[in-house]
């Protein structure tokens, strides 16, 4: 016998949510990171690093079996993933971990789709749905960046860990410029759309 239908996976304007709680302690977790990077406490960040994670699959799992999905938690989770990424950049780089281009490449991509979602608000439309290119790069990013956390020292264990580490770090940035330039693709479909829209409107 069929159970009963899953519920409608419809963003809501609800704020009290267990997955909206869930992507706020994300948050909250972020300086606290960036300063165990910072301070050398490797273990304990790389500990948050894998409660973040756990946070981030469990607020979906919830959100999904529940029917809690809201656009709150939309904007949540993914600005939760880009702040981790950042903090590990500003972390790694500052301690001579990553080399400068690194942060740099990932952070030219973020202004240039910035500027993107700007004239995109400015033409009337909202942030597009997030590619799932775009989901693939950043997973990879933060598998990258504990792995080469890990990495920083000499050993067996830490040179294979940095290796991978680079290998999850370079596919994860050549993925998430192909997912920004995807993006702007998109973002230049809609605004071609905007004078054909505002003629048929002034014809109707």
């Amino acid at each position: 016998m069929d159970g009963p239908p899953p519920p409608e996976l419809v963003p809501t304007d609800r704020v009290l949510t267990v997955p909206n709680a869930l992507s706020a302690l994300r948050l909250v977790g972020v300086p606290f990171f960036l300063w165990l990077v910072l301070d050398h406490h490797d273990g304990w960040a790389l500990a948050l690093l894998v409660v973040s994670g756990l946070t981030d699959w469990l607020d979906g799992k919830i959100a999904r079996a529940t029917g809690t999905t809201s656009r709150l938690g939309a904007l949540l989770d993914p600005a939760a993933d880009r702040l981790y990424i950042v903090a590990t950049l500003v972390g790694l780089t500052i301690r001579g971990v990553l080399p400068l281009w690194v942060p740099v490449v990932l952070v030219a991509r973020e202004l240039v789709l910035g500027v993107a979602l700007l004239v995109l608000r400015r033409h009337g439309y909202g942030p597009l749905p997030v590619h799932f290119l775009g989901k693939a790069a950043t997973a990879n990013l933060l598998y990258a960046f504990p792995l080469l956390l890990l990495g920083d020292g000499r050993g067996t264990l830490e040179s294979t860990a940095d290796a991978f580490g680079w290998a999850f770090a370079v596919w994860g940035t050549v993925l998430y410029w192909y997912a920004g330039v995807l993006y702007l693709a998109q973002a230049r479909e809609l605004l071609r759309r905007v004078p054909r829209l505002r003629v048929g409107k002034a014809l109707s």
